[in-house]
C-alpha cells in the first residue's frame, strides 16, 4: 500500500501561467526550469527579464541567485526560451558576456536580469 505522501511526487508539475513586469509570460517546466513562452515583439534581453522576475517572485529566491539559458543558440521561429537554476543544464555558448564585475559562467543573477534588461509596460490609457 502507498503512502498518501507519495503520490505528490509521482503527479507531473503544475503549469502555472506567471506575467512578468515586462508581459511576458513564463511557466515553471521543471524542478529548476523556467520557459519564457515566445512573444514576437521580444528580444532576447525581454526573455532574460521574465525568467530573472520569475525567479524572484514566483520562486521566491533572493536576487543573487544564479540564472542560466538552456535552451542552445540559435532560437528557432516561434519558440520561447527555457532558463534553469542548474549550471549543469546551462546550454554551452548560450550564456551572456558580461564585463566588469559580471561571471564568466554564462550565468545572470535574477536581480542583474530585472534591473537590467526589464523595460516598464507603459499602457497608453489607463
Amino acid at each position: 500500500m502507498r503512502s498518501a505522501w507519495i503520490v505528490p511526487f509521482l503527479m507531473p508539475l503544475p503549469v502555472m501561467a506567471f506575467t512578468a513586469e515586462n508581459g511576458m509570460t513564463a511557466v515553471r517546466t521543471g524542478p529548476a526550469e523556467i520557459t519564457v513562452l515566445h512573444d514576437a515583439r521580444s528580444d532576447d534581453a525581454d526573455y532574460w527579464c521574465a525568467a530573472g522576475d520569475f525567479v524572484q517572485r514566483a520562486f521566491g529566491l533572493p536576487g543573487s541567485t544564479p540564472l542560466w539559458r538552456a535552451s542552445p543558440k540559435p532560437r528557432g521561429a516561434g519558440q520561447g526560451l527555457v532558463f534553469t537554476l542548474d549550471p549543469a543544464q546551462q546550454a554551452k555558448g548560450a550564456g551572456l558576456s558580461q564585463f566588469g564585475r559580471g561571471t564568466r559562467d554564462g550565468s545572470v543573477s535574477a536581480a542583474m536580469a530585472t534591473g537590467s534588461f526589464c523595460r516598464r509596460v507603459i499602457p497608453l490609457f489607463d
